[in-house]
């Protein structure tokens, strides 16, 4: 076998691929991790291992969880290859020299490409967070609470002058705890979770009591509400900037019960939930499937994380959103039906060795159909008005797609010839949940029916001279990724 010819290929290492590959190296099989950022951690635990925020209760006992993944990883002995950005995994047509049918992954790093051979791929993409396009959300001044919270973790920024955060779900109220933490200034919480959702989610609330995250999340929410301005009831928010809606981000815009109201911001955070990165699974060509529960689409997997493309495997939140810690768990599973299907080990040793890892992701799923049902965002903000901007990439409004519907555009592949939407750098990373939920709208289907965009690779920008320079050899791959 190669030096760059492994059993399994783990892309990501959040905490799903932080736990997969240290398992499966652990049992002898050949490893390695391939990760975009410098250090392993994901975005859930971005920067944990050097993190300038060295105040722990600043970023929370949870983040620093990240940091007990990492002695594991190392002793496993599993290869990590930092820095890598991985823009295709297919499979090749002719079978591996030993007879096993190999798959091949096209990976960059510092400016350079290769073609990688593995016997098995685990992707442990991770999530998304959903687009909140509103008036005014591609000002200079707005982002999203979850790059404000790698900002914070990476680099210990936060906010200056006045902050102004609006949305719904769990990762807002942690951010604005965190905030709380590091004495960051937040003037108010625009809370856009609407006041149905609490009449759907009563029934799933039993379910929810069990949850090991309820104490927790209550004790975070009760200090935020005590310390800030909450205002409930939001059904519309734009961001305004200079005259005629230019420069920067100056005032936010909101209505409550009817009644517009301004605040005076310097900073707005948006955020109402994440949702599965499927891209790269999309273009292996993975099936997927609508969910109505989360509104998201995700990959089709069984209970293994194994998907219709034999030989890979989706783990954490790329499969379908559970949070960090169900992501870890369903990483030791996958790694183990990976073995399984490798040969390593027998569908008995799989079972019996599987049998903590799902009872802790159960109960770390415990109580997520209230959450779900609860934080489900409301039409008005995933279907936005027609002079709102869907498409950031190609500067593509609400009001163009639904003409495009109009003029026969049935789905997100027929806009893309219609508009370019989802032909940009993002490659509808930030408009393609939106797309398909304004198309099903103006066809008043639903959005299973309309479909997602067809992604092909590469899934990630790549020049034409990696392609051009791809390695031939063992000794070029070496020098361009082993050092």
């Amino acid at each position: 076998m190669s030096a760059f010819d492994f059993d399994i290929a783990v892309v990501g290492a959040g905490p799903a691929g932080l736990a997969a590959a240290a398992l499966a190296a652990s049992k002898g099989a050949s490893v390695v991790l391939l990760d975009e950022q410098a250090e392993p951690g994901g975005q859930i635990y971005r920067a944990v291992t050097e993190t300038p925020v060295r105040d722990r209760k600043v970023l929370g006992p949870d983040y620093w969880h990240g940091a007990e993944l990492l002695g594991p990883l190392r002793d496993s002995g599993a290869a990590h290859w930092p820095g890598s950005t991985v823009w295709s995994v297919a499979r090749p047509r002719e079978d591996g020299p030993d007879g096993q049918r190999r798959i091949q992954i096209g990976l960059s790093r510092n400016g350079a490409a290769a073609l990688l051979t593995v016997r098995h791929v685990i992707l442990a993409t991770g999530a998304l967070e959903r687009p909140f396009p509103i008036p005014g959300w591609t000002l200079p001044g707005v982002l999203g609470a979850g790059a404000a919270q790698v900002l914070l973790k990476t680099s210990g920024l936060v906010p200056s002058g006045a902050t102004v955060m609006a949305g719904s779900g769990p990762l807002l109220w942690l951010l604005a705890w965190q905030y709380l933490q590091a004495g960051a200034r937040i003037d108010a919480i625009l809370d856009t979770t609407p006041k149905e959702n609490w009449r759907a989610a009563l029934p799933l609330l039993p379910g929810f009591l069990r949850s090991p995250y309820l104490g927790k999340g209550m004790k975070l929410m009760l200090e935020v509400r005590r310390k800030l301005t909450v205002i409930g009831n939001v059904t519309a928010l734009r961001a305004e900037g200079g005259l005629a809606g230019e420069g920067v981000l100056k005032s936010v815009v909101y209505t409550r019960n009817g009644t517009e109201h301004r605040l005076p911001a310097d900073t707005l955070l948006l955020h109402h939930g994440v949702i599965p990165n499927l891209n790269l699974a999309n273009a292996t060509g993975c099936a997927q499937r609508w969910d109505e529960q989360q509104r998201c689409w995700r990959p089709t997997t069984d209970e293994w994380g194994a998907t219709s493309v034999e030989g890979v495997s989706l783990a954490g939140d790329g499969a379908g959103i559970g949070g960090a810690r169900a992501a870890e768990e369903a990483g030791r599973l996958t790694a183990l039906d990976a073995l399984h299907r490798l040969g390593r080990i027998g569908r008995e040793q799989r079972d019996h060795s599987a049998a903590p890892f799902r009872a802790a992701l159960d109960r770390a799923l415990t109580g997520r159909a209230f959450l779900d049902t609860l934080y489900t965002p409301a039409e008005a903000f995933r279907v936005p008005a027609d002079d709102t901007i869907v498409c950031r990439c190609e500067e593509i409004t609400a009001g163009a797609v639904r003409e495009a519907v109009r003029l026969g555009c049935s789905g997100p592949n027929q806009a893309k010839s219609f508009l370019r939407c989802g032909m940009g750098p993002c490659q509808g990373r930030l408009c393609g949940p939106t797309v398909t939920e304004v198309i099903a709208a103006e066809r008043g289907v639903s959005p299973a029916e309309v479909g997602y965009y067809r992604l092909r690779p590469p899934v990630k920008p790549i020049t034409l001279a990696e392609l051009a320079a791809l390695p031939k050899t063992d000794a070029d791959i070496d020098a361009v990724f082993k050092h």
